[in-house]
């Protein structure tokens, strides 16, 4: 088979445990891009996230953000696809994460918004690299919609909300943990495997010549949905068991190893 489109989650796929992207890995990918390939980053992050690993690469890549909710077309910024969460759901997500006490942090129009800033906004603040607004009136935020909502907390209470929040929302909210401390919904029609779908009609690529790598719960869709679907070694063992082949860690260049075997061969 030969693969057309690739699709790589950012933490704990493409770089390694220090957030570094290898030479070993950049040398691969500009490889693979040299032959033909599409590779895409797929990632919970906003474009503003990955526009260091943009200029690190210097490709001009397109690339799958919020987890699936919108895909962007590189240096252009020409959004391809955006799936917001409805007012009605984003106002119910809002209205639980303050009735559970929970930080909450709203994505907007690739803005950051956030009720109120503490130690955990300002965490994710180091991840996304975006200046968060303050916006007391988080509720009014729902209006017209938002792309994702984020609640940030201790792990055994992101995983207790993991366990009860489906029973106070729609079904047409899509909700796991991005981390062990973090909790995102988006909209049931955004996942990484509907944009790499989105991607697959632009470019004119069919699903089996796909390849989707990751290493969580929220790079499942795409591990599924891929011809080759590949989880990391630092994977946990349930998305190991979804994943068509297994690739070394993100401590061993896993990204380097499936481009030099499925597309460098």
């Amino acid at each position: 088979m030969i693969y057309k489109l690739m699709a790589v989650d950012i933490d704990g796929t493409l770089l390694n445990d220090r957030g570094e992207l290898t030479e070993n890995t950049k040398k691969a990918i500009r490889q693979g891009v040299e032959k033909g390939l599409i590779f895409t980053i797929a990632t919970g992050r906003p474009i503003q996230g990955v526009e260091g690993l943009n200029k690190a690469l210097n490709l001009d890549l397109p690339f799958i953000t919020y987890n699936g909710a919108m895909v962007v077309l590189g240096r252009s910024r020409k959004v391809l696809y955006e799936q917001k969460l409805s007012e009605k759901d984003a106002g119910d997500i809002i209205k639980l994460g303050e009735k559970y006490g929970t930080t909450i942090m709203v994505w907007k129009n690739n803005g950051l918004y956030v009720p109120k800033l503490n130690e955990r906004v300002e965490k994710y603040k180091s991840i996304s690299g975006v200046e968060p607004v303050l916006a007391e009136n988080t509720r009014q935020l729902a209006e017209k919609g938002v792309t994702k909502i984020l609640w940030s907390d201790e792990v055994e209470k992101i995983e207790q909300y993991n366990r009860e929040v489906g029973k106070h929302l729609s079904d047409n909210v899509n909700f796991h943990p991005s981390r062990p401390y973090f909790l995102e919904f988006v909209d049931i029609n955004a996942s990484k495997a509907i944009a790499m779908e989105r991607l697959g009609e632009y470019y004119g690529i069919d699903r089996s010549e796909m390849i989707a790598v990751g290493d969580g719960y929220n790079d499942l869709s795409m591990i599924e949905y891929a011809g080759l679907g590949v989880a990391m070694a630092n994977s946990p063992d349930y998305v190991k068991e979804k994943a068509d082949y297994i690739t070394l860690s993100n401590e061993e260049d896993g990204v380097a190893h499936v481009i030099n075997k499925f597309i460098l061969k």
